[in-house]
């Protein structure tokens, strides 16, 4: 049988150990107006909107796979975050690596189903819109629930249970086929440039101006769920261990003083 042409994107913006795989491509981000400094593939070749990865983050990596990348299976992972095989995940860093999601597991995998998704993140006491209020400014996710109204109506129902879902498939992480991403892609980036006019980003500060990629996370799930679409759940690993504490405590604060979040964890 003739193997899948399958490329998982790996966003990244500096050097960094990547697996040593052929269906993994490493795509350097935001190169457009920066010298190119990595042995990878520039997000800024062909059709692109790299000079939106300071808003966009790793969806700048998206935008080009799907404007110039030919494969069956297109998938995006992060250099520090990546789909993994073990029930049982190292502390040592560098032996991460090797339980990273190989191409025989993606195959089998991909023989059953056509998406591939991150298992979902539970917040167990707070839904995903207090979440995102408590953490973030609110307003862009408000304002895309507007966009969806006027755009995509059919999709409503599905956004509007934020209020009610506690879970939900984060990092914009997924591996799914072509046919599929293209009519994601068409979809999101609509919404998120539609977004672009309304929200003026300049209010923000450089990690909340961010927006455009923590609110196509809680898109993912709306499209998915709304069409009625079948996946296969995948775990997720930190290559670089987490501080748990200081993540926990960023989130209390978040919720119980108003204190929005300051960085990434």
């Amino acid at each position: 049988m003739k193997d899948k042409n399958i490329k998982i994107l790996i966003a990244l913006h500096k050097q960094y150990e990547v697996p040593n795989s052929d269906i993994y491509l490493p795509v350097q981000v935001g190169v457009e107006g920066k010298e190119k400094i990595l042995d990878y593939q520039p997000d800024n070749e062909g059709e692109n909107i790299s000079s939106k990865n300071p808003y966009y983050c790793e969806l700048t990596a998206l935008y080009w796979a799907w404007k110039n990348l030919k494969a069956d299976y297109i998938g995006l992972a992060h250099y520090r975050r990546h789909f993994a095989c073990n029930k049982i995940v190292p502390l040592n860093e560098e032996k991460k690596f090797k339980i990273l999601l190989n191409r025989k597991q993606v195959e089998k995998i991909l023989d059953t189903t056509d998406i591939i998704l991150s298992k979902k993140r539970n917040y167990f006491i707070e839904n995903l819109y207090n979440h995102y209020k408590h953490t973030m400014y609110i307003e862009p996710l408000d304002e895309t629930r507007k966009i969806i109204k006027e755009k995509y109506p059919k999709y409503l129902k599905e956004f509007d249970r934020l209020h009610k879902r506690t879970s939900a498939h984060m990092f914009n992480m997924f591996i799914m086929k072509k046919e599929l991403l293209d009519q994601y892609c068409e979809w999101l980036f609509s919404i998120l440039f539609e977004l672009e006019q309304r929200i003026d980003v300049t209010q923000y500060d450089a990690f909340h101006a961010r927006f455009f990629g923590r609110v196509s996370e809680l898109l993912l799930d709306i499209w998915i769920n709304t069409n009625h679409l079948q996946y296969k759940e995948v775990r997720v690993i930190d290559m670089e261990n987490v501080n748990w504490l200081k993540k926990g405590t960023a989130f209390l604060k978040a919720k119980f003083t108003g204190k929005k979040y300051g960085e990434s964890f």
